[in-house]
């Protein structure tokens, strides 16, 4: 596992294979970092899934609204919601959406990112100023690389559990 810096701005984020361990930016991306820290700790990202996953693009999650069901419907649904706090403004940086990296997923308003992200399977050059990025994998990538496929996978896999490194026991 890599060297955590800063646990109070590190996620550790557990996959069915393993850590993936993402470095958050707050001084990038401010309320994109604390609101990720903010979910996490209330543990509203445990069990939800990967309701969107595109082989060579991204594996989109996030949706805590529909993505901790088990049933056909919520699964349908995995995408379309968000968490009861109040969509966040962008927060676009020169910082490239490259390989690892995590990036608030909204809609067509740019200021209507909330809890869902995607994490970069490659470098998405073409997303660089359009969404917010607000923390890259420094650990476990490969774990991000193993993530079913499809949309939504018939079987998605979901985040075990998300803690802020500073919480871990």
């Amino acid at each position: 596992m890599a060297e955590i810096k800063d646990p109070e701005n590190t996620i550790l984020l557990e996959l069915k294979d393993g850590t993936v361990v993402i470095e958050l930016l707050p001084d990038v991306a401010p309320k994109h970092a604390e609101r990720m820290k903010e979910l996490a700790r209330s543990g509203a990202y445990d069990n939800v899934c990967f309701h969107r996953v595109i082989d060579g693009f991204m594996a989109q999650t996030g949706d805590v609204q529909h993505g901790d069901m088990e049933d056909g419907f919520n699964i349908r649904m995995a995408g379309t919601g968000g968490s009861d706090l109040p969509n966040l403004p962008a927060e676009f940086s020169k910082l490239p959406h490259d390989r690892g990296t995590l990036g608030a997923a909204r809609s067509q308003n740019p200021d209507s990112a909330n809890s869902q992200f995607f994490i970069n399977f490659k470098d998405n050059h073409f997303l660089n100023g359009q969404y917010t990025v607000y923390g890259r994998v420094i650990s476990g990538m490969e774990h991000v690389d193993a993530i079913t496929r499809g949309e939504p996978p018939a079987n998605p896999d979901r985040m075990v559990s998300v803690k802020v490194a500073a919480d871990a026991s």
